[in-house]
C-alpha cells in the first residue's frame, strides 16, 4: 500500500434545506507532506468536529483504484484526488482484507485502523448529487479512519507498512456491511464487542442488538 496524494481542504460554503453551511469534504491534492495529528490533520479544515476528526477518526484514507469505479458514473465532475474527502489517497487498500485494529508505520506516523467512513448528505454535496448516498453504501468500499498513536508526516510515496496485525478478524469491509444490516448478523456483532480498537460508543451502542 503507497500514498498517492496528501489532501487538504479550505471551508466551502453551500446551502442546505435553506440554510448556509460550510464543510471541509473539498479537499484538494497538495504536494507538501501532512502532518497526522492525535485529533486531526494539521492545516485541514474540519467544521463539524461532532462527526468529524477527533481520536477515533484522526485521518481519513481512501482507496485510488475506487476512482476507476465512480469517474464514469459521474463524468461530468471536475476530478483530481480528495474527491470523497480522504486526507490521504491510497493504492493498494483492500478493506476485505484489512481488520480493525490494525497497527501500521505511515511515513513517520504510526496509526491503527479504528472504523469505516459511513456517508451523510455533504458527500453529495462534493458530488452535487445526493443519490450517491446510496450508491456510495450499495458499493460496500468506504474507505478507513485511523487513529493517531504517534504522531509524525506522511508524504507522497509513502508505504503503509504493517507493523501489528489485530488477533481479532474483524475487517473494515465486515464492519461497514453491518452497519447497514437489517438483521445483525450476531457473530460479526461478537467480534465487534470483543474488538477494543472498535470505537466505545459505537461498542456500546451495538450492544442493542444482542439476541
Amino acid at each position: 500500500m503507497k500514498v498517492i496524494s496528501t489532501n487538504i481542504g479550505q471551508p466551502t460554503s453551500f446551502e442546505w434545506k435553506g440554510q448556509q453551511e460550510q464543510t471541509g469534504i473539498f479537499k484538494y491534492p497538495v504536494q507538501e507532506s501532512l502532518e497526522l495529528g492525535l485529533t486531526d490533520v494539521t492545516s485541514d479544515t474540519v467544521i463539524d468536529r461532532k462527526h468529524h476528526a477527533g481520536v477515533d477518526k484522526a485521518c481519513f484514507l481512501f482507496s485510488a483504484e475506487e476512482y476507476d469505479y465512480w469517474k464514469p458514473k459521474y463524468p461530468d465532475l471536475a476530478w483530481d484526488w480528495g474527491m470523497f474527502g480522504e486526507n490521504l489517497t491510497i493504492s493498494g487498500l483492500d478493506e476485505s482484507e484489512i481488520r480493525i485494529g490494525n497497527i501500521y508505520r505511515l511515513g513517520t506516523a504510526l496509526v491503527q485502523i479504528s472504523q469505516p467512513r459511513e456517508p451523510c448528505y455533504k458527500l453529495g454535496i462534493r458530488f452535487n448529487d445526493q443519490q450517491i448516498i446510496g450508491q456510495y453504501v450499495e458499493r460496500g468500499v468506504p474507505g478507513t479512519y485511523v487513529r493517531v498513536m504517534e504522531t509524525g508526516n506522511v508524504k507522497i510515496g509513502d508505504e503503509m507498512i504493517l507493523k501489528n496485525q489485530s488477533e481479532n478478524t474483524l475487517t473494515i469491509k465486515q464492519f461497514y456491511d453491518f452497519l447497514f444490516e437489517r438483521e445483525k448478523d450476531q457473530q460479526l456483532l461478537g467480534l465487534i464487542l470483543e474488538n477494543q480498537a472498535v470505537p466505545k460508543y459505537k461498542r456500546e451502542r451495538f450492544k442493542k442488538f444482542v439476541q
